[in-house]
């Protein structure tokens, strides 16, 4: 039987072995609404955008369908996000 990856986040635990698709993004605000766009984007367009928080976000529907099963953990800077990837990267490697 397989061990569960659980991690633990801001007091939300994710079942690791759950997930189909793990992916950074920025939350930024554009047109009265939200957006997820990658952080090569956000980089791109600093200037012309509201960035709102850096997002991880953890999807558990089959790849394919509409993730409609999704966590997504905040972080106020990139350095938040990236640690937390390292981490989530360390516990899968055990």
């Amino acid at each position: 039987m397989k061990n569960k990856m659980i991690f633990v986040s801001n007091d939300q635990e994710i079942d690791l072995g759950k997930i189909t698709r793990l992916y950074p993004a920025a939350l930024i605000h554009a047109g009265g609404e939200s957006a997820s766009v990658s952080l090569e984007w956000a980089e791109l367009k600093a200037n012309q955008i509201t960035l709102e928080a850096y997002v991880l976000v953890c999807d558990f529907d089959p790849v394919g369908e509409v993730p409609l099963n999704r966590v997504e953990l905040r972080f106020d800077t990139k350095e938040e996000l990236f640690c937390v990837m390292r981490e989530i990267a360390m516990q899968v490697k055990k």
